[in-house]
């Protein structure tokens, strides 16, 4: 198994991740507990014993380079960076190398430099001689003050004596470097202290005066090279062939070797990667920018510390050389419980493995930051990036966090300004689609004013599997939805759903089975519009594989924007019916609730049959929900196909089970008609204790309804699929107490009035 590779990792929620490295087994089941209830953060009182005079802690994003190959073994790169970009663009570096067999690294053993230096010599050259031949007692001596050291290996190892001229017409200086082997320790206090021990002994053998003792963050006898073949045709991207983008890289890098200006900022990229791996494992990534940035001015002028070029078989070859002086052992991993933590992810066996995986990093952050400026420029990750973190500075809510990102992105204005106009305009247009969907008969909102199209999201009150076997189910749509657009193209069909990653082109002649591609060549036949080239543009603010209907509503606004740019003339019907056979691709044997909720948008009581009963419900008011997701993505045609297995094993309880349900969603139109919130909350609970015997629940739906009950909730129960996916919480007298609740205990949940 490639343990460090994670496909889609980043398009999980964050709880979805954590769960998917304890089953890989990155993680060990302590760990993810540790993760999952956030322990693993540094408390003010241990920061307290760190540092002085403590107020507070400041935190910084945690996130895992991916994909790594280096010499043969997988590695997932624990990252504490702050920048937008890094870790998307280091992970992609990397799986890009890996297709290329990898990293192939190498380094000198971990030695730390202290300098002594010597003033008020009389004769410097013979203090230089006098020091080398007493360099054994100065060794001596030096390991006497650290035998631990010395017995794992290590330990003083060779004297030098520089000569250096000193200023207003003083004797020249005599300074002796001490050459120690660290082992897996920084070593920094280690060599400080022989240091300090070895000043007396100095002093008697040049006859001068010791002033300072100190090591030197110069650790150029620590070095690392990384190495990375990579073949032209893993190169090519949209425009450019290989060959150009390898030219490209080559080119942009032989400027960072005569400009200093350009290498400065090449330099910088390198240590984005560097220095994000030091933070993570506890290390000085103030001592290793220091010691990069002097070694890359160790000649006539700063300059790059990577090499690409062309091999004889028109590869791209990447080196580069380092000093990295790094530690796996010491005082940081006993006071930060994420240090720890992030050493055993990373699982390296000594200081030099570190130190080499952080090499390839630093190359990796090079390679993709030099594949940016040869094919796309560097704005174009960066500013996906920056928008997201822009809206969340915005206040975006999860409801609309997607469709505030595209629009900010469309316009080009990303600033936390435009962000908040987007959210008052997205939050105004919310309440009064609500309103007209009270008022609207079968509601025909299906044209947004800005030339999108779209499918709106459900969630199911009432009725949960039953519905599929003929019963009676309640849903109603909520505030998130699929906007799409179509229109023609001169590059095939294709369908672009950015917030996703999903671009792809449908292929004359190649099935699609399974795929959404699949779903769009089905629309395509059944609209008569196969042969035609266009361009399907979708914008979901549905999270997927939650229970909330993306699949339905994304069919539905697909449907309608063909509709629109095609001028069909399709009825609601038409649409309806359509995005039924999409679900039938979807999920086998779906119910038809869903595209119906999609497609008409507005409270329903829904039964399946030829034809299905669809009873519009006029509320009193809007229904105050909350909305929890569990972070686990729960495909509804798997959970719906156990149900059915376990149907077709105990027919007759099952088929009790499921008229339990049909009961309750016929009192819940009562209760909805009476507007009797209690009721139809008793009739919530209820429900989920039927779902629950049918196997569809899960452990994080059961602690968030548990939650949502502690914290005012009338009723709360699963929607949808369940296996995990959403639940919902009736919530008339304080929604946003079991929202805070919900986040709290690691959940994302949102405010979600239906009506």
């Amino acid at each position: 198994m490639n343990l460090s590779r994670l496909p889609g990792f980043y398009k999980l929620p964050v709880p979805e991740r954590l769960n998917l490295m304890r089953e890989r087994g990155i993680l060990s089941h302590e760990e993810f507990e540790t993760l999952s209830c956030g322990a693993h953060v540094l408390t003010v009182a241990r920061a307290d014993k760190i540092i002085e005079n403590v107020i507070g802690v400041m935190a910084l994003p945690l996130g895992l380079g991916l994909n790594f190959l280096v010499n043969g073994k997988d590695y997932v790169v624990p990252l504490v960076v702050e920048e937008p970009s890094i870790v998307a663009a280091l992970s992609s570096a990397a799986k890009l190398i890996r297709a290329a067999d990898g990293f192939t690294t190498r380094s000198t053993e971990s030695i730390l430099i202290g300098q002594v230096q010597i003033v008020d010599v009389d004769n410097a050259t013979a203090a230089r001689d006098a020091l080398l031949q007493r360099k054994r007692e100065l060794l001596d001596l030096a390991n006497s003050l650290h035998p631990r050291m010395v017995a794992r290996g290590g330990g003083a190892r060779d004297v030098e004596v520089h000569l250096y001229p000193a200023a207003d017409g003083r004797p020249t200086m005599v300074v002796l470097h001490l050459l120690v082997d660290t082992c897996d320790a920084m070593g920094a206090n280690m060599v400080n202290t022989m240091c300090e021990g070895v000043a007396p002994l100095v002093e008697r053998i040049t006859g001068g005066k010791v002033l300072l003792r100190i090591l030197s963050n110069l650790t150029d006898r620590a070095l690392v090279w990384a190495n990375v073949v990579i073949p032209a045709k893993l190169l090519a991207g949209k425009r450019k062939d290989g060959e150009q983008v390898r030219d490209g890289i080559i080119l942009a890098n032989a400027l960072a070797e005569v400009d200093p200006y350009r290498a400065a900022t090449h330099n910088k990229g390198i240590m984005n990667g560097v220095d994000a791996v030091a933070l993570a494992t506890g290390n000085d990534w103030r001592a290793l920018e220091a010691a990069a940035h002097a070694y890359a001015a160790r000649g006539e002028h700063y300059t790059s510390l990577t090499r690409w070029y062309k091999n004889d078989q028109g590869s791209l070859v990447g080196e580069i050389e380092i000093p990295i002086k790094v530690g796996t052992v010491g005082g940081n991993l006993q006071s930060n419980a994420t240090v720890a933590m992030n050493h055993h992810l990373l699982k390296v066996s000594s200081a030099r493995e570190l130190a080499e995986i952080m090499g390839a990093v630093g190359l990796a952050q090079n390679f993709a930051a030099l594949h940016a400026l040869a094919t796309d420029g560097i704005q174009q990750g960066h500013m996906t990036l920056h928008a997201r973190g822009v809206a969340v500075s915005a206040g975006a809510t999860p409801e609309i966090f997607e469709t505030v990102v595209e629009r900010l992105l469309d316009c080009g204005e990303i600033k936390v300004w435009k962000a908040k106009e987007i959210i008052a305009e997205l939050k105004g247009h919310a309440t009064s689609k609500v309103k007209r969907l009270q008022t609207d008969a079968y509601g025909h909102a299906a044209v947004e004013t800005d030339g999108y199209s779209i499918g709106y999201g459900k969630v199911i009150l009432l009725g949960e599997h039953a519905v599929v076997y003929g019963r009676h189910a309640i849903a109603a749509p909520v505030a998130m939805a699929v906007r799409a657009r179509a229109e023609d193209s001169k590059d095939g069909t294709q369908l672009i759903i950015p917030s996703w990653g999903v671009e792809q082109r449908l292929r004359s002649g190649t099935r699609h089975p399974g795929s959404l591609l699949q779903s769009l060549e089905l629309i395509l036949q059944r609209l008569d519009l196969a042969g035609r080239p266009l361009r399907v543009q979708v914008h979901p603010s549905v999270p997927r594989a939650n229970g909330l209907g993306c699949s339905a509503a994304l069919a539905v606004a697909v449907i309608r924007a063909l509709n629109q740019h095609c001028a069909l003339n399709l009825t609601d019907q038409q649409v309806c019916a359509l995005a039924y056979e999409c679900e039938r691709v979807a999920h086998g044997t779906p119910s038809g609730i869903d595209n119906t909720v999609a497609t008409y948008g507005r409270p329903l009581l829904y039964r399946r049959g030829e034809p299905p009963l669809i009873e519009p419900l006029h509320l009193a008011g809007p229904l105050p929900l909350v909305i929890g997701l569990s972070g686990i993505e729960s495909l509804t045609a798997r959970t719906v196909g156990r149900v059915r297995e376990a149907w077709q094993q105990h027919t007759r309880r099952y088929e009790r089970i499921f008229d339990d349900i049909d009961a309750l969603a016929l009192q819940g139109v009562k209760a909805l008609e009476a507007w009797d919130l209690h009721k139809l909350g008793q009739s919530m609970n209820t429900c989920q204790r039927r779902l629950r015997a049918l196997g569809v629940s899960s452990c994080e739906l059961e602690v968030m309804i548990e939650v949502a009950c502690a914290n005012g909730a009338l009723g709360a129960k699963l929607t949808g699929g369940g296996g995990g996916g959403a639940m919902i919480a009736l919530c008339p007298d304080d929604p946003g107490k079991v929202v805070r609740a919900l986040q709290e205990a690691g959940f994302q949940a949102l405010e979600a009035s239906v009506g």
